[in-house]
Protein backbone atom coordinates (compact mmCIF):
# COMPACT_ATOMS: atom_id res chain seq x y z
CA UNK A 1 0.00 0.00 0.00
CA UNK A 2 1.31 3.45 -0.98
CA UNK A 3 0.21 6.54 0.95
CA UNK A 4 0.58 10.02 -0.45
CA UNK A 5 0.16 13.77 -0.26
CA UNK A 6 -0.96 16.15 -3.01
CA UNK A 7 -2.00 19.75 -3.57
CA UNK A 8 -5.61 19.23 -4.65
CA UNK A 9 -8.47 16.93 -5.62
CA UNK A 10 -7.49 16.49 -9.27
CA UNK A 11 -3.96 15.61 -8.15
CA UNK A 12 -5.43 13.01 -5.79
CA UNK A 13 -7.42 11.40 -8.62
CA UNK A 14 -4.33 11.30 -10.84
CA UNK A 15 -2.16 9.84 -8.08
CA UNK A 16 -4.68 7.10 -7.27
CA UNK A 17 -4.78 6.10 -10.95
CA UNK A 18 -0.97 6.04 -11.11
CA UNK A 19 -0.69 3.88 -8.00
CA UNK A 20 -3.24 1.45 -9.43
CA UNK A 21 -1.43 1.53 -12.80
CA UNK A 22 1.81 0.22 -11.23
CA UNK A 23 -0.08 -2.59 -9.49
CA UNK A 24 -0.15 -1.21 -5.96
CA UNK A 25 -2.96 -0.40 -3.57
CA UNK A 26 -3.61 3.22 -2.69
CA UNK A 27 -3.48 4.15 0.97
CA UNK A 28 -4.67 7.45 2.45
CA UNK A 29 -3.91 10.55 0.36
CA UNK A 30 -3.28 13.63 2.52
CA UNK A 31 -3.00 17.32 1.83
CA UNK A 32 -5.46 18.62 -0.77
CA UNK A 33 -5.07 22.11 0.72
CA UNK A 34 -2.54 23.57 -1.69
CA UNK A 35 1.21 23.53 -2.13
CA UNK A 36 2.02 25.48 1.05
CA UNK A 37 0.24 22.88 3.17
CA UNK A 38 2.22 20.05 1.55
CA UNK A 39 5.48 21.96 2.09
CA UNK A 40 4.64 22.60 5.74
CA UNK A 41 4.13 18.87 6.33
CA UNK A 42 6.75 17.36 4.02
CA UNK A 43 9.20 16.44 6.79
CA UNK A 44 6.47 14.43 8.51
CA UNK A 45 5.65 12.62 5.27
CA UNK A 46 9.36 11.90 4.80
CA UNK A 47 9.59 10.49 8.34
CA UNK A 48 6.62 8.22 7.59
CA UNK A 49 8.45 7.02 4.46
CA UNK A 50 11.13 5.53 6.70
CA UNK A 51 8.63 2.79 7.55
CA UNK A 52 6.20 2.57 4.61
CA UNK A 53 6.00 3.64 0.93
CA UNK A 54 5.01 7.26 0.38
CA UNK A 55 4.59 9.52 -2.63
CA UNK A 56 4.37 13.31 -2.55
CA UNK A 57 3.23 14.97 -5.77
CA UNK A 58 3.35 18.74 -6.33
CA UNK A 59 3.22 21.07 -9.33
CA UNK A 60 6.30 22.91 -10.51
CA UNK A 61 4.14 25.87 -11.61
CA UNK A 62 6.45 28.86 -12.17
CA UNK A 63 8.21 28.49 -8.80
CA UNK A 64 11.60 27.29 -10.04
CA UNK A 65 13.15 26.55 -13.44
CA UNK A 66 13.18 22.76 -13.09
CA UNK A 67 11.79 19.90 -11.02
CA UNK A 68 15.11 18.69 -9.49
CA UNK A 69 15.76 22.17 -8.09
CA UNK A 70 12.35 22.22 -6.39
CA UNK A 71 12.80 18.69 -5.01
CA UNK A 72 16.24 19.50 -3.62
CA UNK A 73 15.03 22.78 -2.11
CA UNK A 74 12.05 21.16 -0.40
CA UNK A 75 13.52 17.85 0.67
CA UNK A 76 17.27 17.39 0.15
CA UNK A 77 17.40 14.16 2.20
CA UNK A 78 14.67 11.73 1.15
CA UNK A 79 13.81 8.53 3.01
CA UNK A 80 14.35 5.29 1.09
CA UNK A 81 10.60 4.71 0.68
CA UNK A 82 9.85 8.32 -0.33
CA UNK A 83 8.87 9.08 -3.92
CA UNK A 84 8.85 12.89 -4.17
CA UNK A 85 7.73 13.90 -7.66
CA UNK A 86 7.08 17.20 -9.39
CA UNK A 87 4.64 17.60 -12.29
CA UNK A 88 5.95 19.94 -15.02
CA UNK A 89 4.27 22.54 -14.92
CA UNK A 90 1.05 21.20 -13.41
CA UNK A 91 -0.58 17.79 -13.12
CA UNK A 92 -2.99 19.06 -15.79
CA UNK A 93 -0.10 18.78 -18.28
CA UNK A 94 -0.09 15.02 -17.63
CA UNK A 95 -3.81 14.95 -18.41
CA UNK A 96 -3.32 16.97 -21.62
CA UNK A 97 -0.64 14.51 -22.77
CA UNK A 98 -3.27 11.86 -23.59
CA UNK A 99 -4.36 14.01 -26.50
CA UNK A 100 -6.75 11.63 -28.26
CA UNK A 101 -8.77 10.67 -25.19
CA UNK A 102 -8.84 14.24 -23.87
CA UNK A 103 -10.05 15.58 -27.22
CA UNK A 104 -12.85 13.01 -27.28
CA UNK A 105 -13.84 13.78 -23.68
CA UNK A 106 -13.90 17.54 -24.23
CA UNK A 107 -15.51 17.35 -27.67
CA UNK A 108 -12.73 19.16 -29.54
CA UNK A 109 -10.43 18.34 -32.45
CA UNK A 110 -7.31 16.43 -31.39
CA UNK A 111 -5.14 18.87 -33.34
CA UNK A 112 -6.24 21.64 -30.95
CA UNK A 113 -4.64 19.80 -27.99
CA UNK A 114 -0.95 20.76 -27.54
CA UNK A 115 1.54 18.05 -28.48
CA UNK A 116 4.18 19.03 -25.90
CA UNK A 117 2.14 19.38 -22.73
CA UNK A 118 5.16 20.03 -20.50
CA UNK A 119 6.12 23.05 -22.63
CA UNK A 120 2.76 24.69 -21.89
CA UNK A 121 3.19 27.56 -19.41
CA UNK A 122 -0.33 27.28 -17.95
CA UNK A 123 -1.94 23.86 -18.53
CA UNK A 124 -5.04 24.76 -16.53
CA UNK A 125 -5.68 27.71 -18.84
CA UNK A 126 -5.20 25.44 -21.88
CA UNK A 127 -7.86 23.06 -20.54
CA UNK A 128 -10.28 25.94 -19.96
CA UNK A 129 -9.66 27.28 -23.47
CA UNK A 130 -10.21 23.83 -24.96
CA UNK A 131 -13.44 23.44 -22.97
CA UNK A 132 -14.59 26.84 -24.25
CA UNK A 133 -14.44 25.38 -27.80
CA UNK A 134 -16.26 22.17 -26.86
CA UNK A 135 -19.18 21.11 -29.02
CA UNK A 136 -20.92 20.00 -25.80
CA UNK A 137 -22.74 22.63 -23.79
CA UNK A 138 -22.36 20.79 -20.47
CA UNK A 139 -18.55 20.75 -20.79
CA UNK A 140 -18.56 24.49 -21.49
CA UNK A 141 -20.87 25.21 -18.55
CA UNK A 142 -18.90 23.02 -16.15
CA UNK A 143 -15.31 23.92 -17.03
CA UNK A 144 -15.38 27.50 -18.32
CA UNK A 145 -15.65 30.29 -15.72
CA UNK A 146 -18.74 32.47 -15.81
CA UNK A 147 -18.21 35.99 -17.18
CA UNK A 148 -17.17 38.44 -14.43
CA UNK A 149 -16.88 35.61 -11.87
CA UNK A 150 -13.22 36.35 -11.23
CA UNK A 151 -12.51 32.61 -11.25
CA UNK A 152 -9.89 30.79 -13.34
CA UNK A 153 -12.08 27.75 -13.93
CA UNK A 154 -15.72 26.77 -14.17
CA UNK A 155 -17.84 25.49 -11.27
CA UNK A 156 -17.30 21.79 -12.04
CA UNK A 157 -13.78 21.96 -13.52
CA UNK A 158 -12.34 19.61 -10.90
CA UNK A 159 -15.29 17.22 -11.08
CA UNK A 160 -14.98 16.93 -14.87
CA UNK A 161 -11.23 16.25 -14.75
CA UNK A 162 -11.71 13.70 -11.97
CA UNK A 163 -14.38 12.01 -14.10
CA UNK A 164 -12.01 11.86 -17.09
CA UNK A 165 -9.04 10.61 -15.08
CA UNK A 166 -11.07 7.94 -13.30
CA UNK A 167 -12.81 6.46 -16.38
CA UNK A 168 -10.86 3.24 -16.99
CA UNK A 169 -12.71 2.47 -20.23
CA UNK A 170 -12.63 5.81 -22.06
CA UNK A 171 -10.61 8.15 -19.86
CA UNK A 172 -7.01 9.08 -19.19
CA UNK A 173 -4.25 6.56 -19.99
CA UNK A 174 -1.06 7.10 -17.96
CA UNK A 175 1.02 4.90 -20.26
CA UNK A 176 0.07 7.01 -23.30
CA UNK A 177 0.58 10.31 -21.48
CA UNK A 178 3.98 9.18 -20.17
CA UNK A 179 5.33 9.00 -23.74
CA UNK A 180 4.88 12.77 -23.98
CA UNK A 181 5.68 13.78 -20.38
CA UNK A 182 9.07 13.07 -18.89
CA UNK A 183 7.97 14.12 -15.39
CA UNK A 184 5.09 11.61 -15.55
CA UNK A 185 7.40 8.89 -16.84
CA UNK A 186 9.77 9.57 -13.92
CA UNK A 187 6.87 9.46 -11.47
CA UNK A 188 5.77 6.06 -12.78
CA UNK A 189 9.34 4.76 -12.52
CA UNK A 190 9.59 6.01 -8.94
CA UNK A 191 6.29 4.33 -8.04
CA UNK A 192 7.50 1.07 -9.60
CA UNK A 193 10.62 1.32 -7.42
CA UNK A 194 8.37 1.59 -4.34
CA UNK A 195 6.49 -1.52 -5.44
CA UNK A 196 9.79 -3.42 -5.80
CA UNK A 197 10.90 -2.27 -2.33
CA UNK A 198 7.66 -3.63 -0.85
CA UNK A 199 8.17 -7.10 -2.40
Amino acid sequence: MISGAVEGLVDEAVLRVLIRHVGAASGPIYGKRGKDYVLKNIRGYNNAATFAPWVVLVDLDQDLPCAPTLRDAWLPQRAQKMCFRVAVREVEAWIIADRARLARFLGVEVRSVPEDAEAVADPKDVLVRLARRSRWKDIRQDMVPRPHSGRETGPAYNARLIEFVGDQAKGWRPEVAAHACESLRRCLNCLRRLVRLAD
